[in-house]
């Protein structure tokens, strides 16, 4: 996902692009009818915005790809003749108004509340400078080892080196019309103190949310109380900001941004954005609103609480590629992100994969590994799936590598890990998830009567099957001992034989008291990988009383 590779551009997709209703076409197509009528700008630029408050999280990421995915939709439909840019701005010269909870000592951080972010010392050791600085370099590895094209912003950087201040002296020439946007979106307590302009004050360094006492629009300064003494800045050279939300229309129009996604708890003020960038003589980008990332207790993501997966958590457990696809599906739906959804993210990802080679020109623009793989997915075989790998480290207490090859390549005969290297790297994020997360919730329980006397059937039945019995042997066999027994007849389906089909509690037992788990992959999928024998033994085992405690 590089955002600067060359693309492919055959004829049969370009057509089959320009009816795609993918979202990423969807909003390219946005910025396409943005210049109808005109020519394109030197260079199309894409933002994403970011403030390194607390440590880059999942949510920040996720803004990155998707817009890497609408940036190269748009060089696909405008055949890549028109040059475009992806620049990552951090707001770093935010004060920090709160110190986050997740730092390693929060009470020294204290005397430097309120200042900006590039000011704090970096509590985390290293050799970056500030608190900023690491959080941004943080984010910026990550971005890296994924292979983002983009382009790093320091809004300290900008507001010193004078980028922004063009733009911040028309600010002070429309400071009226700026603040007839803003007065009438706040309380009358805030009206009274508010303006868009921040100084930073130069006996304390911090960040002033301060009344004006004069705007001199000629002069290009701002007179204000620092504390008891009346003090006047420059608007430019990085004395002042501007409030978050002016700031956002500043830098549209100050950068030219052509598209800009962002939060949902950002679509009440995208309106504010967009006038005052108007004001201040740009014209408001295209925008893309995503739902909020939430953790398992349903609650918003947050850099300073900490809450939620972060990026390296993620890629601990499972490949990149993974968290890729879940950044790809349902952008304007509420998902929660927690260690639970990533085996499913790993094995859709698979999915998609392989059914993409099959797929025509329509289907692979709507699957998520074309707009992931900026239009060039990889061929790979993965003989098994992920869950199935978990399944297979529950049941043999698999802790190292090697002991699941052994499965693997018996079930599947030249399968190795040198031919299949994307297996043998899932293989140890399968026994590094199931360690943390499955094996410190399994609960066996003990058969019931019922139950014991299913299972003894069912060992004899693959004790009876052919050796080399496949997965579907071995799942129709277990089908037909479960259609012999009451508990497990599912009167609403009807089995080949035009009795009663077969209930999802007889492999929910199997699960429960063989593996210690509420739910697996199909029953013989597993036991064709784990082996008949191996698997006979467990039931043995557990009709012993050896599994449940």
């Amino acid at each position: 996902m590089t955002g600067s590779n060359i693309i492919d551009l055959n004829p049969e997709m370009l057509a089959a692009a320009a009816e795609s209703k993918a979202w990423p076409f969807e909003e390219a197509k946005k910025i396409i009818a943005r210049y109808k009528g005109k020519d394109f700008p030197e260079t199309v630029l894409f933002e994403t915005g970011y403030g390194p408050s607390g440590l880059p999280h999942i949510g920040t990421f996720g803004e990155v790809a998707r817009t890497t995915m609408v940036r190269h939709a748009f060089r696909v439909l405008t055949q890549d003749k028109v040059k475009t840019k992806l620049l990552c701005f951090s707001d770093d010269m935010d004060g920090m108004r709160k110190i986050p909870d997740n730092v390693p000592d929060r009470a020294a951080l204290e005397p430097y509340l309120h200042m900006p972010l590039t000011a704090v010392p970096n509590p985390f050791g290293g050799d970056y400078a500030s608190f900023a600085d690491h959080n941004n370099a943080m984010l910026c590895r990550f971005l890296d080892t994924f292979g983002f094209d983009y382009e790093f912003a320091s809004a300290t950087q900008y507001y010193k080196a004078g980028r922004f201040d063009e733009v911040l002296l028309r600010a002070a020439e429309r400071y009226d019309e700026i603040m007839g946007v803003m007065l009438p979106t706040l309380g009358p307590e805030r009206q009274a103190t508010y303006s868009p302009f921040l100084p930073i004050s130069p006996r304390t360094g911090r960040v002033l949310y301060v009344p004006m006492i004069n705007v001199d629009a000629k002069a290009g300064t701002i007179t204000f109380d620092d504390e008891g003494t009346e003090t006047t800045l420059p608007v430019t050279g990085g004395h002042v900001k501007l409030q978050w939300k002016p700031d956002f229309g500043m830098r549209w129009a100050a950068l030219g941004v052509d598209f800009e996604m962002f939060g949902k708890d950002h679509q009440t003020n995208a309106a504010i954005y967009d006038r005052i960038c108007n004001i201040l003589g740009g014209r408001a980008p295209e925008h893309f609103v995503y739902e909020l990332f939430l953790d398992e207790e349903g609650q918003k993501i947050s850099k300073s609480k900490g809450n939620g997966l972060t990026i390296d958590e993620w890629l601990t457990y499972a490949p990149t590629e993974s968290l890729g696809l879940y950044m790809y599906q349902r952008p304007r739906q509420a998902k929660k992100l927690y260690f639970d959804v990533i085996p499913k993210a790993v094995d859709e990802y698979y999915a998609f994969l392989g059914a993409y080679p099959r797929q025509d020109w329509k289907e692979r623009l709507g699957n998520p590994v074309w707009h992931m793989h900026d239009g060039n997915p990889p061929a790979i075989d993965l003989p098994v799936p992920f869950a199935l790998l978990l399944n297979l480290v529950s049941a043999s207490n698999a802790h190292d590598k090697s002991v699941l090859w052994g499965f693997i390549s018996r079930h599947a005969p030249g399968v190795t890990p040198k031919t299949h290297p994307e297996l043998d790297r899932l293989t140890g994020y399968a026994i590094r998830y199931f360690d943390d997360f499955v094996k410190p919730t399994k609960v066996f329980r003990a058969a019931d009567d019922v139950e014991r006397e299913a299972l003894g059937k069912l060992s004899e039945a693959l004790g009876a099957l052919p050796q080399g019995a496949d997965g579907e042997a071995i799942q129709n066999a277990a089908l037909n001992v479960a259609r012999k027994i009451e508990r497990y007849q599912d009167h609403s389906k009807q089995s080949p034989e035009g009795g009663p089909g077969v209930s999802v509690a007889f492999f929910q037992m199997i699960y429960q008291v063989l593996i210690g788990q509420e739910r697996g992959p199909r029953f013989g999928s597993f036991a064709a990988l784990y082996g008949i024998a191996e698997t006979r033994a467990l039931i043995e085992r557990a009709l012993a009383g050896q599994l449940a405690a």
